[in-house]
Formats: structure tokens, C-alpha cells, sequence
């Protein structure tokens, strides 16, 4: 039994490296699906032994995953973002899982990092994501935040993964109007309505309160009260968007 390890990425040469030896310890094979990278991604994870597929994203992650998962020669995928990185203890234990036929969807913890420091409440507290998968019969599905389709149970991984997901201010507010513009066109393709005094005015106020506190972000200090009012304009940007496109239509 083998695995196949899927990173998509654009313009990481930060990260790629480090993300792709991560996995060394059970990756049959690499691939990297290169959103046509503008520095040296590509170059830096082919001299490590990475396979680069060129493939524009177009805003569509889950076409773009289920395009990885299709260029997969191993019994086993493993998904992982180039600003992720296995710990030993998580990729001994795969290794070990791999190499039986026990076929099941596992999900993995993900301690979060801002600027390489851990925080542990409110947005960026510990999640949950599905990673290793059977080849055979994945799929994925959806813009924004999308769904991994899997004909397996369910089991969890005992080990952790590290994610480090922004390292400036900037990069978070630019992720976040992205994400919010995807959001408001997946919602207005869908159907949904914007109510201006619902979703507009008290959604936002209620999507702090569910960061701050009863997420605990209050408990990370300054960057925990930071990342919960930037939680609240994301819900706001996301509903407002949402509403003009109602509006214009």
C-alpha cells in the first residue's frame, strides 16, 4: 500500500520546502497542483522530488482538489497546505495506517499559529479537518470552505498538525475579503437572501460574541479581541456583499 501526498499552492516558496519533507516520512509520491506561481514554488519543490501539475484554481478548491485526488497513483491521498506541516509523531502514525487496507476518512487536529505563536481560543482555536483518505471513491466539493466526499468511516488521528496561517495583519484581512467575496457569490448562486437588519446589522455583533466568548477568544489577550472584531467584519462584509448582489438583481 502506498500514499500520495496533495498540497495546492500558489506562490509559496516560503513554505513549500518544509511543508513537503513534513511528509517524508510516508509519501510514496508528491504532487504538487501549482496555481501557476508567479516566484519559485515550483522550482523549489521539484529539486525535492515534488511532481508539479500546473492547473488554474479559478476560485474553485474543490475542483481543484478532486483534479489532485484524480492525478494520485497511491491506494492512500494525503491533503495538506504548503503553510502546514506534519509533526513526527502524526507522520509515523500514517505511515503505519497506510500501509494496511483498513480503509477510513481521518480527520486530523490542526493547532493553529499567528505570526509562529500558538493561539488557542476563538477563531483560530484548534479544527478539525478531513485529510487521509482512500483514493478510490474521494471526492471534493464546494468554493469556500469545501466538502471531502469519501465512501469510508470516520476515524480520528491521534497525532497533530501544525498550521501556520498568517504571519502579518495584512494577510489575514486580504484572505478574508476574499473569502467573504467567494461567500456572497456562492450564497446569491445558491438562492439565499440577505436580510439588511438581520444578517447585516445583528449577525455580526452575535458572530464576536460566539469568538470572544464563548470560544474564549478573550483568553489570548490582545490578538484573541484582534481576531474576533475581524471575525465580525467578515461576517459583515460577507452578508453586505451577499445583499448587493440581491440588490442588482
Amino acid at each position: 500500500m502506498s500514499c500520495s501526498v496533495l498540497i495546492l499552492a500558489k506562490n509559496e516558496e516560503k513554505n513549500i520546502r518544509d511543508c513537503v519533507l513534513s511528509c517524508s516520512g510516508f509519501a510514496d509520491e508528491v504532487i504538487v497542483i501549482d496555481d501557476f506561481s508567479e516566484d519559485n514554488t515550483a522550482i523549489i519543490a521539484s529539486k525535492i522530488g515534488a511532481k508539479i501539475i500546473q492547473r488554474s484554481m479559478a476560485g474553485n478548491w474543490g475542483a481543484q482538489q478532486t483534479f489532485a485526488i484524480e492525478q494520485a497513483t497511491s491506494d492512500w491521498v494525503f491533503f495538506i497546505d504548503a503553510d502546514e506541516r506534519c509533526t513526527p509523531d502524526l507522520a509515523a502514525e500514517i505511515k503505519k495506517i497506510v500501509q494496511t487496507k483498513n480503509f477510513a476518512a481521518y480527520w486530523v487536529r490542526r493547532l493553529n499559529f499567528f505570526n509562529h505563536k500558538r493561539v488557542k481560543h476563538g477563531m483560530l482555536s484548534p479544527d478539525w479537518v478531513a485529510r487521509l483518505l482512500p483514493r478510490e471513491g474521494s471526492s471534493v466539493e464546494g468554493y469556500v470552505h469545501p466538502k471531502i466526499i469519501f465512501n469510508a468511516p470516520e476515524k480520528k488521528l491521534k497525532g497533530n498538525m501544525l498550521h501556520y496561517t498568517y504571519e502579518t495583519w495584512d494577510q489575514i484581512e486580504r484572505k478574508m475579503q476574499k473569502y467573504s467575496s467567494l461567500a456572497a457569490k456562492k450564497y446569491h448562486q445558491e438562492g439565499k437572501k440577505s436580510h439588511f437588519i438581520i444578517d447585516v446589522s445583528i449577525r455580526p455583533f452575535f458572530a464576536f460574541i460566539k469568538m470572544y466568548f464563548f470560544k474564549l477568544g478573550f483568553l489570548d489577550g490582545t490578538i484573541g479581541l484582534a481576531l474576533s472584531i475581524n471575525y465580525a467584519n467578515y461576517t459583515l462584509s460577507k452578508y453586505f456583499k451577499l445583499y448587493e448582489l440581491n440588490s442588482r438583481q
